[in-house]
């Protein structure tokens, strides 16, 4: 004689999938924002690297300048000491009686981590600190031409 009653079924009802799926929904909701940030701060740390790795180039070819390893021999303002391009730090200089021997700063000119090109905001000594123009004349800083405001809400990228 067959069993009349059939055993119940294994598996999931329907509400128990549609909870299910709104449990993982709202964790996945939750985690975007703290994914975005955490890009976003990687980035900044990237930019804060290579400003830096950017500044210490210029400081560099402006000690070998003041020692009289680059640069013009005969200048006439203690300004003349800074690179006149960016491009000059990573194609070197030839150094006053030193032979074919050629001095680099930099092995390449660095992507800006938000923009992603090698375009920099330079900033000359005859600059006024309050612009964002450039003279023309010798970098002594850079700075990232990316829009927009850092993780504290109140600093601009290009004020770093």
């Amino acid at each position: 004689m067959k069993n009349r009653f059939r055993k119940a079924e294994s598996g999931f009802t329907l509400l128990e999938l549609i909870i299910t799926l709104t449990i993982i929904a709202i964790l996945a909701a939750g985690s975007i924002p703290v994914a975005r940030n955490m890009i976003k701060r990687e980035k900044e740390m990237e930019l804060r690297r290579t400003l830096r790795e950017l500044r210490k180039a210029i400081d560099s070819y402006n000690i070998a300048c003041n020692a009289g390893q680059v640069g013009p021999l005969d200048r006439k303002v203690e300004d003349e000491c800074y690179p006149p391009t960016l491009d000059i730090l990573v194609e070197g200089i030839h150094p006053p009686n030193k032979g074919d021997s050629t001095v680099r700063f930099l092995r390449r000119l660095p992507k800006d981590p938000f923009t992603g090109k090698a375009d920099w905001g330079l900033r000359s000594v005859q600059d006024d600190p309050d612009s964002t123009s450039w003279g023309g004349q010798n970098i002594y800083d850079v700075y990232s031409k990316a829009p927009g405001t850092a993780l504290d809400g109140k600093t601009q990228y290009k004020d770093w």
